[in-house]
C-alpha cells in the first residue's frame, strides 16, 4: 500500500475523528488490523482518535470479522476458519462464539447466520469516517446521509458494476489532500459518425488496495458529497455516504 502524505491544512483535521467529545490521545489504525492477515501492509494508514473510540470499536469489529468468516466458510467452528487469527479469536472468545453459533440455522440446505445490522453498521461508519480522514485530512463525524452493508454477491449485476467502477470526480477536495494525490489522467478518443476525431480528458480515483484479496477502498469527492466504498475479504460490501 502506497503512503503518501497529506499536504493539505493540517488545521482541518484535528481532535478524535470519530467523536464531538475527544481528543487525538491516540493513533487509530485505518483498516483495523482485526480484518488483515499477517504480514500486516507496510505504512498502514493511522488517523487521530480518542482512547475510549479507539478502544471502543474493538468488539464490534472482533464481531464482524467472525462473523463474516464463518459465513464465507459455513461454520463457526475455528478448525473450519481459513485465517488463523479468527481461528484463535473463536477459540479464546467462546461468549462470541457461542453467540454467532446461536444465529446460526439451516434453510434451504444452506447455513445461514442472523446478523446484529447495528453493529455491522458501527464499524462501516467507523471505517468509512477513518478512511474519509486520512483522505480528505478533515474529520466528517456527522451522521451520513446513506449507509449500506451487504454481500457482494447479493448485489444485481448492474448495480454491483456502478460500485466496482473507478470514480470520475466532479469536485476536488483540499489541495494536497491524499485524494487530490491519487488523482490519475484518462484520455479517451471518440470518433464521430463523420470520421472527426476527439479526445476527451477526465481525471479518475481508482480503488486503493491495502492487502490484496483482504481489504480495499475508494473514498470519492463527489456533486453531492463525500462517497466511501469498502469491500473486505472480496465478499462483504460497505457504502457510506455525506452529502454536502
Amino acid at each position: 500500500m502506497d503512503q503518501l502524505c497529506n499536504y493539505s491544512d493540517s488545521r482541518l483535521l484535528h481532535g478524535c475523528i470519530y467523536c464531538d467529545q475527544g481528543l487525538s490521545e491516540t493513533r487509530d489504525h485505518v483498516p483495523s488490523k482485526v480484518f488483515l492477515d499477517t504480514p500486516y501492509p507496510e505504512n498502514l494508514a493511522i488517523v487521530p482518535a480518542c482512547f475510549n473510540c479507539n478502544n471502543g470499536f474493538s468488539r464490534d469489529e472482533e464481531y464482524v470479522a467472525c462473523l463474516l468468516e464463518s459465513v464465507i466458510v459455513g461454520s463457526i467452528a475455528p478448525s473450519k476458519a481459513r485465517r488463523e487469527s479468527i481461528a484463535k479469536t473463536l477459540r479464546r472468545n467462546q461468549p462470541l462464539c457461542s453467540m454467532i453459533a446461536a444465529g446460526m440455522s439451516e434453510s434451504n440446505g444452506q447455513t445461514v447466520f442472523k446478523v446484529q445490522n447495528e453493529r455491522v453498521q458501527n464499524i462501516a461508519l467507523k471505517l468509512a469516517r477513518g478512511h474519509a480522514a486520512f483522505e480528505f485530512g478533515m474529520p466528517f463525524r456527522s451522521a451520513p446521509a446513506y449507509i449500506q452493508c451487504e454481500p457482494m454477491s447479493a448485489m444485481p449485476a448492474q448495480a454491483r458494476e456502478q460500485f466496482e467502477d473507478a470514480a470520475v470526480p466532479t469536485v476536488f477536495g483540499e489541495i494536497g489532500s491524499r485524494s487530490m494525490q491519487r488523482l490519475q489522467v484518462m484520455e479517451v478518443m471518440l470518433r464521430s459518425q463523420t470520421g472527426e476525431q476527439r479526445t476527451h480528458t477526465y481525471f479518475i480515483n481508482t480503488w486503493v488496495d491495502v492487502q490484496e484479496g483482504r481489504y480495499r477502498y475508494l473514498a470519492t469527492n463527489e456533486e453531492y458529497g463525500v462517497r466511501v466504498r469498502i469491500v473486505i475479504g472480496e465478499y462483504l460490501a460497505f457504502e457510506v455516504r455525506w452529502e454536502n
